[in-house]
């Protein structure tokens, strides 16, 4: 029980380590990363209770095991979140190629699937005390959630997506790098036209992953299992998600899309002045800053 869909979230992904951050504690393009963490409790309390609803017994617990996971994190994740950070700062000045962006999406996983082992017995507690109407809940939010994501990345013909699309990456690539020349622009504007991009396919995907932890949690509430098999049900589903959303019907699309993200972020990476690059760099000190200071707090 956590804050689960913010650890894996599709739209913070493909920046390497520069997005290390928001992939791993959805702070997005927020430079008050000590601002954002240490609300961190009460925004994921928010978050889940918009799903479930909770009852006045579960309230004060959820509270209690979000607080116990974001100390643990706090204890043991944050020192490596440094190194992981400075070493990004070398690769920056290298200007790091598809197959290194690759490795890193995967390491970036890898950390998230370190928090989701560590909430899953959280989890497994949270879905043995949910009522049908608290699933019904969930179902509700995510049709609500859909609606707005078909507005947001499905409406339009082609040529409105990838303008759509531009925008995005132009807009991440700013907040790291600063500002760029008319000519850099008109480059990302064809390097993002060209890359493979099916927002279709990925919310087909989407659909399926919240089928499948609606058909999940339905389960649970009928069958009753033990503490310990729903816990080994729910690490498996989990640890899945985090490589391939909507499990391994869309593995090849997943991969191709990852591969594609990480092609198009080298390409900008590459596009990139020295002044530039200091800009990213400067973003990343801030970053590290914050998280020493964080990682000394209790």
């Amino acid at each position: 029980m956590t804050t689960m869909k913010n650890f894996s979230t599709r739209t913070r992904r493909g920046w390497s380590y520069l997005l290390l951050i928001s992939a791993v504690l959805v702070l997005g393009a927020c430079s008050m990363i000590r601002v954002a963490y240490n609300n961190g409790e009460s925004l994921g309390y928010w978050w889940l209770d918009n799903y479930v609803d909770f009852s006045p017994e579960q309230g004060p617990w959820v509270k209690a095991r979000i607080h116990s996971l974001f100390d643990w994190h706090r204890r043991t994740q944050i020192t490596d979140y440094i190194a992981l950070l400075q070493e990004g700062q070398k690769q920056l000045q290298q200007s790091p190629d598809k197959a290194k962006l690759l490795s890193d999406m995967h390491e970036m996983r890898k950390r998230s699937t370190l928090i989701l082992e560590q909430a899953v017995p959280d989890m497994a507690d949270l879905a043995l005390s949910l009522r049908p109407q608290q699933i019904t809940n969930i179902e509700k939010e995510f049709a609500s959630g859909n609606k707005e994501y078909t507005k947001k990345y499905l409406r339009g013909n082609l040529e409105h997506q990838q303008q759509s699309r531009f925008k995005k990456v132009l807009e991440q690539a700013e907040f790291w790098f600063g500002d760029f020349s008319r000519e850099q622009e008109k480059a990302i504007h064809v390097l993002a036209d060209a890359a493979p991009s099916n927002n279709e396919r990925y919310y087909q995907a989407r659909l399926q992953r919240q089928q499948d932890i609606v058909a999940l949690l339905k389960k649970i509430q009928t069958e009753r299992p033990s503490r310990d098999q729903t816990i080994r049900l729910l690490r498996d589903f989990t640890v899945a998600q985090v490589d391939y959303p909507g499990g391994q019907e869309f593995h090849s699309f997943i991969d191709a899309y990852n591969d594609g993200l990480a092609g198009l972020s080298a390409a900008v990476i590459m596009l990139t002045t020295p002044a530039q690059k200091a800009h990213a760099n400067m973003k990343l000190q801030q970053f590290i800053e914050d998280f020493r200071v964080l990682s000394i707090q209790r």
